[in-house]
């Protein structure tokens, strides 16, 4: 018999990734998914909290459920997964008690026996399980386009004081390099052209080799680019510390290893990187930059910032806005800082003031869109390989996505979704580019 699924996805690409995942491992009870809640049978919601106020979000959309419930005839079983399950589980228990499900990131692979549990009592399981959620995961994936992600890596042994990743997905941990190769190869099988590789700290990947030998996030690349079919590769979220030599070089030798690169920061100031326990200096990140620029001349930075950190003064924020002057990112993401329970610098006392932390956010934001701006601006006339996705909202109209991620329209196309093709870029718009087929004929492209 089927049965509807709705899953809402929060935050980051590993939960976008675990929610087809959880979706797949639910199939064989009949659960199909859909994109809304009005008339689902089960609903899942794939928390992050990383933010702040990320946990309140989850019980305002869960008291939105429980009205949903109420009303209706049809029953609706509630379910809450991810990382806000993970750290907060008794909480939800306490505050949501008409909740039936609550699973962490490590045992969605256990979703079927707990879902049918769950139709008769409420379930909580929130354990480090000592087996490995991949090896019991369905090995059939689902693919909705030319472009996937694919976890390769979990969990983080760095402690910045400020994240909770330690915490709700544990150590670092990677997937075999077998295993990771077979589903690379499924994918590819189905059509993906593009995958990214995920992970908490993606090049820590030390997944062992078929010797037992552990295997760099760069042979993994290298094994990946061979795969017939598999015309693009990216990853993320990626740490300064793990961008090693072998790392750098295949930047420089592999073509489908796309020229852009998430690397966060954090913070432009030593002090207050020590203060954050990241491991590195602001010259160190300088250095590496530097080196991926000589490796690969055309890299484009993408990078995260923290303003206000407990203890930041104007110094150190003057520090950062150095440090991103000097690099120059195509992208970023900048935050204020939000203290996360149970996390060293929750415990701070040095706290900033909320109105000095939201002028430094302000100025940080308007030098980094000044130089996504500028990057974007400097695209124009250039040609650009974009990676067909879907259909845009014109008719005739495809969408695809540059080498540096950005958002590429074009019309007057001879190929289909999942082709690659040289886009001369015409128009730069606010968030996105758009261009016309290079090298071809003005009337064929007209039509």
């Amino acid at each position: 018999m089927q049965k509807k699924l709705f899953i809402k996805t929060y935050g980051c690409q590993m939960n976008v990734y675990d929610s087809a995942r959880m979706a797949e491992a639910l199939a064989p009870l009949g659960y199909v998914p859909v994109d809304t809640v009005d008339d689902a049978d089960l609903a899942i919601l794939n928390t992050c909290h990383i933010r702040e106020k990320a946990a309140e979000k989850v019980f305002s959309e869960l008291g939105r459920l429980r009205v949903l419930r109420n009303e209706r005839e049809k029953p609706l079983l509630i379910g809450v997964a991810g990382c806000v399950a993970q750290a907060e589980g008794a909480e939800i228990q306490r505050r949501a008690p008409f909740v039936d499900l609550v699973v962490g990131p490590q045992t969605y692979h256990r979703l079927p026996h707990l879902v049918a549990q769950a139709l008769h009592a409420p379930v909580v399981d929130t354990d480090f399980p000592a087996e490995d959620k991949f090896d019991l995961l369905p090995t059939e994936r689902s693919v909705d386009g030319p472009a996937a992600f694919l976890t390769v890596q979990e969990g983080c042994d760095k402690f910045c004081t400020f994240c909770v990743v330690p915490y709700t997905r544990g150590a670092e941990a990677s997937r075999p390099l077998r295993q990771v190769l077979d589903e690379a190869c499924q994918l590819a099988a189905k059509g993906v052209r593009e995958i990214t590789l995920l992970g908490q700290n993606v090049n820590a990947y030390h997944g062992l080799d078929e010797n037992g030998r552990p295997a760099s996030l760069a042979t993994l690349m290298r094994a990946l680019a061979a795969i017939p079919g598999i015309a693009r590769l990216r990853y993320t979220t990626s740490h300064p510390r793990d961008m090693g030599d072998d790392l750098i070089a295949a930047h420089r030798d592999l073509p489908a290893l796309m020229p852009f690169l998430h690397l966060p920061v954090q913070s432009g100031s030593d002090r207050v990187l020590a203060a954050m326990n990241r491991r590195h200096k602001a010259d160190d990140y300088r250095r590496i930059v530097g080196r991926l620029r000589d490796a690969r001349p055309d890299i484009a930075l993408s990078s995260d910032f923290i303003v206000g950190f407990p203890g930041e003064t104007d110094a150190d924020f003057r520090a950062t806005m150095a440090l991103v002057e000097e690099t120059g990112f195509a992208q970023a993401f900048s935050f204020k800082y939000s203290p996360r329970p149970g996390t060293p610098a929750a415990e701070a006392a040095d706290a900033v003031d909320e109105a000095a932390k939201s002028e430094r956010l302000a100025e940080l934001q308007a030098l980094l869109l000044r130089q996504q701006t500028a990057f974007n601006a400097a695209c124009l006339g250039r040609t650009l390989p974009v990676l067909l996705e879907k259909p845009g909202r014109h008719p005739g109209q495809l969408v695809g996505k540059s080498p540096y991620l950005q958002a590429v329209s074009v019309v007057g196309l001879n190929e289909g979704i999942g082709s690659v093709v040289d886009v001369m870029i015409d128009t730069v718009l606010s968030n996105s580019l758009s261009g016309v087929p290079a090298g071809r004929p003005a009337a064929d492209r007209a039509a």
